[in-house]
């Protein structure tokens, strides 16, 4: 089992940043991928990026060029790093790991890009 706890949440406005961190109760370097996924009011939730466990990457096309995912296994712990944010950008973030082919969710953190 995988327990998984977002923070770095927060209002910001157009053109900021800021960076999530999502910690994980065990270690990730034997989780198969951990990813962002993100959910804003009224839609579905949709996969912002993931990370596998050989640090390959895969992003939504909208944020290409201004999100980065990256873990570090000493901490147990992923990131996205969320630069030149958009209004859009607005939902509560979920962090899910993929491990022993189970989907493990956390309970989001809320990101508003509001001037």
């Amino acid at each position: 089992q995988v327990q998984l706890v977002e923070s770095g949440g927060g209002l910001v406005q157009p053109g900021g940043s800021l960076r999530l961190s999502c910690a994980a109760s065990r270690s990730i370097f034997s989780i198969y991928a951990m990813g962002w996924y993100r959910q804003a009011p009224g839609k579905q939730r949709e996969l912002v990026a993931v990370i596998t466990s050989g640090s390959n990457t895969n992003y939504a096309d909208s944020v290409k060029g201004r999100f980065t995912i990256s873990r570090d296994n000493a901490k147990n712990t992923v990131y996205l790093q969320m630069n030149s944010l958009k209004p859009e950008d607005t939902a509560v973030y979920y962090c899910k790991a993929e491990y022993l082919d189970m989907d493990y969710w956390g309970k989001g953190t809320l990101v508003t890009v509001s001037s």
